[in-house]
């Protein structure tokens, strides 16, 4: 997700986000249930534990394909909608959760048999009517009505997320865990599956969705399904489902990669010289970090007024302001989210302190290009982030340790681009080139954390950086920039 962005006055929903805070801080932490004894059935974790949302993502069982059915009708206005999840128990289930927000919930069957079910904030609680053995794969089917006028709010770089409506139809920002807002789902970014999307529309509207359209089919009553594959596992938060009255836009990239951008009627032509900037975008980043992830890529330009631009998988959602604006503006934008396909969506975070791994790339990347392309100076940008960075510290956390209210500020942007500029300037260019390539190699398709980062630097580097980097990602104070002993941290105020 890019900050760069023109600013704009969206409706606040802060009672709704603040209630939903103080739930996650009453619980406290969950750690992932242990089975009981001699194997017997036991409950599910409702949480994974992460120290910012203790409890996002389920335990007890993995995820193995989520297959999504929705009957779209109109803008701000409900429809009829089914989650087929279909796991592997990863423990004996007496019962299992689903994180799962709103909406109004029919029914759950599991293995076909009706289940029992309770709710609990965002926890949906599904009993079924035998339990699951470990090991064993299981299909349960969640029959649900979909209100797509629920978002929610968040006071630092998100802002709003879940359903954004449009004038036509509606976009989706689920970062950082709205997808519960869209369907029930195991819904941690560590926690990743490949998704089948089914959408109805009338047939004057289009649906898009993450990766590759496999389907088009006429329906009774003037109506179009339209179903999509992800082709690749994703996670829930880099799900994207879009429908309105788009033009599907198809090239071709570097290697002939598939390209798709998704654009407003109105807005094809004023968008069109910065889309057609990303093949160009593509090679320079291939050049940097190696052979682009997934199978395809594309634009989503949102027609909001929300401006921020996200990193959904294979399809990133930019912004018209960012696209309607200058050259550079649209670039910074459009190759920050599309560095967030290598970092961040290929590799996937392990928890939400990992965060500053795939905002830093994203920043460090995005700032380099635009000096390279008629932009700000990188150094400069870093010299002023640095003199912050005490400051930032303080109001926002360490890099690495980010407090939930402030996991989206600055220090998660600027603040962790310093961190790998110092890397660089520490080790080197060349070395430095060498440690992206073998991240982005060595953990494609996986998910990583930021102590991973630290040890694989360290091997190809071939010396232990560990005392390097920890007080950068986890001190209080700011270390000395490597090569600028000129460079002074700002005191911290109040």
């Amino acid at each position: 997700m890019s900050t760069y962005r023109t600013p704009r006055r969206r409706a606040r929903l802060a009672a709704l986000a603040a209630a939903v805070t103080v739930t996650a801080a009453l619980t406290g932490p969950v750690s992932q249930a242990a089975p009981s004894p001699a194997g017997k059935p036991s409950p599910g974790a409702p949480g994974l534990g992460d120290p910012m949302f203790p409890l996002d993502g389920n335990g007890g069982y993995h995820v193995d394909r989520y297959t999504l059915d929705f009957d779209w009708q109109a803008p701000r206005t409900p429809f009829e909608a089914t989650a087929t999840i279909k796991a592997t128990a990863t423990q004996s289930l007496s019962r299992f959760n689903l994180d799962f927000g709103g909406n109004t919930l029919h029914g759950v069957k599991v293995n076909g048999s009706a289940a029992g079910t309770s709710r609990a904030g965002d926890e949906l609680t599904v009993t079924p009517k035998s339990p699951l053995t470990k090991g064993s794969t299981f299909t349960a089917k969640v029959t649900y009505t979909a209100d797509p006028t629920q978002t929610r709010h968040r006071d630092d770089a998100i802002e709003d997320y879940g359903w954004i409506p449009t004038a036509d139809g509606t976009v989706v920002y689920p970062q950082p865990n709205g997808a519960r807002l869209i369907f029930p789902a195991n819904d941690h970014p560590s926690q990743r599956a490949p998704i089948t999307f089914r959408i109805t529309t009338p047939k004057d509207l289009t649906a898009v969705a993450n990766g590759k359209l496999v389907d088009k089919a006429e329906r009774p009553g003037d109506r179009v399904r339209w179903t999509y594959d992800s082709e690749q596992p994703l996670s829930t938060q880099l799900v994207q489902m879009a429908v309105g009255k788009f033009q599907l836009i198809e090239g071709k990239g570097p290697g002939g990669l598939p390209l798709r951008d998704v654009v407003p009627d109105t807005l094809v032509e004023p968008t069109a010289p910065y889309r057609g900037l990303t093949p160009d975008h593509l090679t320079w980043l291939q050049e940097k970090l190696g052979p682009y992830p997934f199978d395809r890529y594309g634009l989503l330009v949102g027609d909001t007024d929300l401006g921020v631009a996200l990193e959904t998988q294979t399809l990133s959602l930019i912004p018209k302001a960012d696209l309607l604006g200058t050259k550079v503006d649209a670039e910074r934008n459009m190759v920050h989210e599309l560095t967030h396909q290598w970092f961040g969506d290929s590799v996937a975070l392990k928890s939400w302190s990992d965060l500053w791994v795939s905002e830093g790339h994203a920043r460090f990347y995005e700032r380099m290009y635009s000096e390279e392309h008629g932009g700000d100076s990188f150094e400069a940008a870093m010299k002023t982030a640095y003199a912050a960075h005490d400051q930032w510290r303080k109001d926002y956390g360490a890099p690495a340790e980010p407090t939930e209210p402030n996991l989206f500020k600055r220090m998660r942007y600027d603040g962790s681009a310093l961190v790998l500029y110092a890397l660089r300037e520490r080790v080197g260019n060349a070395t430095f080139e060498k440690i992206e390539r073998a991240w982005v190699s060595d953990f494609h398709g996986k998910t990583a954390s930021t102590q991973q980062y630290i040890d694989l630097a360290s091997k190809v580097a071939g010396e232990n950086l560990e005392n390097f980097l920890h007080p950068w990602l986890y001190g209080s104070k700011t270390p000395p920039m490597p090569g600028h002993p000129d460079w002074v941290v700002t005191p911290v105020q109040g």
